[in-house]
């Protein structure tokens, strides 16, 4: 049986596509047959951060609906075949977007995947609801700044369900200057989200480059994808220790 991870963040803007689409990826050339499910309903993008914007006709409310099936929804990467894609619709309006008919859907997608990332929208709506019904892990994703961190504390407190080891955190976009001027280190991070650290992500220009043109990260440079790769190796199971990305983690 596979593993649905929900990559859920209080607050917009944290990465949460980016991680899905790097880690995908990451789990796919590990040999995992990985899916990447999109919950962002009506707002979705992972279709180009994996640079399939245009291999995507079917979405997952075709599949709860039953107008399809989860193989006949899903677009395969071309370049990384064993990751698929699973598309948001949309349009939301009157679908009816059912916990119950998600929950057999992710029984079907533990049958077919080693591992199924769920972007989850911002905020803790009905698409994170969605997400996180259907999930058997969680990672929160934030940055260091203030805000976003105190949005993680509320996302993980809302995250009471998943046990030990099945929540974690990830502070993504981390800046030498930002962190020095906020006098803040991972360790406060783990302390004020109240979960877990299970990676740190590097500030890279290149994310939202290789966003905005529609091609995965891992082909555009290799810096944060460092990163994301460690990350797919821990929710694998293998022992990695962390990217030493700046020495002000240590000061």
């Amino acid at each position: 049986m596979g593993t649905i991870i929900a990559v859920v963040s209080g607050k917009g803007g944290t990465g949460k596509t980016s991680f899905t689409a790097s880690v995908g990826i990451a789990l796919a050339e590990m040999g995992y047959r990985t899916l990447a499910l999109d919950c962002d309903i009506t707002l979705r993008n992972l279709d180009m951060a994996l640079g399939l914007s245009d291999s995507t006709t079917m979405d997952f409310s075709d599949v709860l609906a039953g107008r399809c099936s989860l193989d006949e929804a899903v677009a395969q990467h071309r370049k990384y075949t064993k990751l698929e894609l699973l598309a948001a619709p949309l349009s939301g309006h009157n679908e009816g977007f059912d916990v119950e008919r998600m929950k057999a859907l992710g029984r079907e997608i533990r049958e077919k995947y080693d591992f199924c990332l769920v972007d989850a929208p911002a905020g803790l709506g009905h698409g994170f609801l969605l997400a996180t019904a259907i999930a058997d892990r969680a990672v929160v994703i934030t940055t260091a700044d203030p805000t976003a961190l105190r949005d993680a504390q509320r996302t993980v407190s809302a995250l009471r369900q998943f046990p030990t080891g099945k929540l974690h955190l990830v502070v993504n976009r981390v800046q030498t200057k930002m962190l020095k001027a906020l006098h803040t280190t991972i360790d406060d991070a783990m302390d004020t989200a109240g979960a877990p650290l299970l990676g740190v992500v590097p500030e890279d220009s290149d994310v939202p480059l290789a966003i905005g043109r529609g091609i995965p990260l891992r082909d555009c440079n290799y810096f944060a994808q460092q990163a994301y790769d460690n990350i797919a190796k821990r929710l694998s199971g293998k022992r990695v220790p962390l990217m030493k990305v700046y020495p002000l983690m240590k000061k």
